[in-house]
C-alpha cells in the first residue's frame, strides 16, 4: 500500500536475495501513494484494478533495473532520471510534497526559474564513445510514466527486457515552458532536441555524486552503471 516510493523500499528489501531464490517473488501494488506511476502502464482504475487482480491471481513477468553506485547497487522498476527531473523531484520533496501531484507542477516551474543544462557522461552497451554532451535530462525507465500522469518514456515496455534511454538536448525556458504538455503526452521525444533508443546497460562516468530520482525518491548518488534483469519479479495486475 502506497505509492512508487513505497514499491521502492519493498523491492530493495527483497533484492538482491530474490535473484538467488527458487521462490518467485510477487508484488501486488494497492496505489494509495503521490504518484502510483508504474501501475499506470496497466491501468487507471487503481485499487479496484489490483483488488480484482489480487482475487483472480493474475500475474505478470516485469523487469527490474539494478544500478550500481559507488556505495553499492539499488533495484527500481520505474525509472531513474538526472538533470531537470531529479531536480524538479527534490524540490517537490523539499517544498512541496503536501500538495500531492499538485505539488510537482509547483516544482517544474521552480526549477524552471533556475533552469540549468548538465554534462552526465555516460555510453550505451557496448559503445566506445561515451556522450558528455549538455542535456536538460537524461531518464532510464522500465515504465512510461512518472510524477503520477507525466509520460517521459511513452515506449517504454516494463516486460521486454530493455531499458527504455530517453535523452533531451539544452533546451532554453522558453522551449521547454512551450513544450510542457508534451511531457504529459509522451510526443516530446518528437522535439528535435530529443533522442530515445532501447538498452540493456548503461555506464557512467560522474565526477561525482549528483541529484538521481529514482523511483520518486531523490537520492545523491555516483552512478556507475545501470542495467537491465529480464523478467525478474511478477507484478500482480
Amino acid at each position: 500500500m502506497g505509492g512508487d516510493g513505497t514499491s521502492f523500499e519493498i523491492l530493495n528489501g527483497l533484492f538482491p536475495e530474490a535473484l538467488s531464490s527458487t521462490a518467485r517473488v510477487a508484488l501486488g501494488f494497492l496505489p494509495l501513494g503521490t504518484g502510483n506511476s508504474f501501475l499506470r502502464d496497466f491501468t487507471s482504475q487503481g485499487v479496484e484494478y489490483t483488488i480484482a487482480a489480487l482475487k483472480s491471481g493474475k500475474r505478470r513477468p516485469c523487469d527490474v533495473i539494478r544500478l550500481r553506485h559507488s556505495q553499492g547497487e539499488l533495484y527500481f522498476i520505474n525509472l531513474l532520471s538526472l538533470g531537470f527531473p531529479a531536480e524538479v523531484g527534490e524540490t517537490a520533496n523539499r517544498r512541496f510534497k503536501r500538495w500531492g501531484q499538485l505539488g510537482y507542477i509547483f516544482a517544474v516551474f521552480t526549477r524552471l526559474l533556475a533552469l540549468k543544462h548538465s554534462s552526465f557522461p555516460h555510453r550505451l552497451d557496448d559503445s566506445t564513445e561515451w556522450n558528455s554532451n549538455r542535456a536538460l535530462f537524461l531518464s532510464f525507465s522500465n515504465s512510461k510514466f512518472t510524477g503520477g500522469k507525466m509520460m517521459i518514456a511513452p515506449q517504454a515496455d516494463s516486460t521486454d527486457g530493455s531499458i527504455e534511454y530517453v535523452r533531451w538536448g539544452p533546451v532554453g525556458r522558453l522551449g521547454l515552458l512551450k513544450a510542457l504538455p508534451t511531457l504529459f503526452s509522451g510526443t516530446h521525444i518528437q522535439h528535435p532536441l530529443a533522442f530515445r533508443t532501447g538498452a540493456k546497460k548503461i555506464e557512467f562516468r560522474l565526477n561525482g555524486p549528483v541529484n538521481v530520482m529514482i523511483d520518486g525518491e531523490i537520492l545523491s548518488l555516483e552512478c556507475r552503471s545501470i542495467e537491465i534483469l529480464p523478467g525478474a519479479f511478477d507484478a500482480i495486475v
